[in-house]
């Protein structure tokens, strides 16, 4: 899913703002099943997208309150509410990616 011409394979809907997150920091890891993994940390400054090391599944750290899980699409369709939640593997507080899919940043 990369941006075309960018030469990056960062998603087009990385959740950058610098809207302030409005609970305790957290982060948040988005691992697509092709590879690719992003961390999201979030606070008061906003949020901020980080690629991740490629690792086989169930290695490296796993230092985010929560993660989700799937194939390339299906994380960002997760999030924004146009797929189940049994249709991702979600590890971790739950709850934080209940807050996450409902901040909007632009309130």
């Amino acid at each position: 899913m990369a941006s075309p011409g960018t030469g990056s394979r960062r998603p087009r809907c990385t959740p950058t703002t610098t809207s302030a997150w409005p609970h305790k920091p957290a982060a948040f890891d988005f691992h697509a099943a092709e590879g690719h993994s992003w961390c999201v940390t979030v606070d008061g400054n906003g949020a901020r997208p980080t690629r991740l090391p490629t690792t086989a599944t169930g290695e490296g750290p796993d230092t985010a309150g929560a993660s989700v899980r799937g194939t390339a699409s299906e994380p960002v369709l997760f999030i924004y509410d146009r797929i189940p939640a049994d249709s991702v593997q979600i590890d971790g507080d739950a709850g934080l990616i209940d807050l996450l899919r409902a901040w909007d940043p632009e309130e």
